[in-house]
């Protein structure tokens, strides 16, 4: 069973060491120079060319800046994890999504979070994936929506400006839907943020990218 739980803000710590810098100003002893940045491991970043082989008149339509922020770039890492591959890991703290592969290496997205009150732990699984999706938005979301003074469809087709973005991947917990969803976005520059309603949000071309790589059942982790 999914368990759903709140994800608390971690406090910033700064330090300063004005103190350091000014005793080794006046220092007579020669003065070791500072030791080289830790490198982290190379990744393998990934190509954003477009795919002009697309059969849909639609995904030939995505454009202007499609990408999310640098640091959350396609890339292939090494991910050591006890879990198979083809298994999809959701860090919601990191705000990535990692398709897990063989020989300790998974293909690392960029994800936008739900926002405080909208965030969720669990594993499910993928009970549907859809081109173009339609979007129906939850009636408590019509309601919330409504009470803040905007009114939004109880349908919106698969389009340009939907807000389910160019694919959809439904996540399931056993035979239910959950409601939520790995999804596309035209708000690129919110991968990295908490800025959904619940759902996991993707670049369009990532999760272009993700739809054709994961099948109904994909187990998805999300922690």
């Amino acid at each position: 069973m999914m368990k759903l739980s709140a994800v608390p803000a971690r406090p910033l710590m700064l330090a300063l060491a004005a103190g350091l810098v000014l005793s080794a100003c006046v220092s007579s002893k020669p003065v070791e120079p500072p030791k080289p940045p830790v490198v982290e491991a190379p990744v393998k970043p990934l190509s954003y060319l477009p795919d002009d082989t697309a059969e849909d008149a639609r995904d030939l339509n995505l454009v202007g800046d499609q990408l999310p922020p640098e640091p959350f770039r396609r890339a292939e890492i090494d991910f050591p994890t006890e879990e198979p591959p083809g298994t999809v890991i959701i860090d919601t703290t990191e705000k990535h999504l990692y398709l897990v592969e063989e020989g300790g290496k998974a293909l690392r997205y960029g994800v936008g979070v739900g926002r405080q009150g909208f965030s969720w732990k669990g594993t499910v699984e993928i009970g549907s994936r859809q081109k173009w999706p339609r979007w129906f938005p939850p009636k408590e979301m019509i309601a919330r929506e409504a009470a803040r003074g905007h009114n939004i469809p109880d349908m919106m087709e698969g389009q340009i400006g939907n807000p389910l973005g160019a694919r959809a991947l439904y996540l399931y917990d056993g035979p239910k839907d959950t409601l939520f969803r790995i999804h596309g976005t035209f708000e690129p520059k919110s991968i990295g943020t908490n800025a959904s309603s619940g759902c996991i949000r993707m670049a369009n071309a990532d999760v272009m990218d993700l739809y054709e790589r994961v099948k109904v059942g994909t187990r998805v982790v999300v922690r």
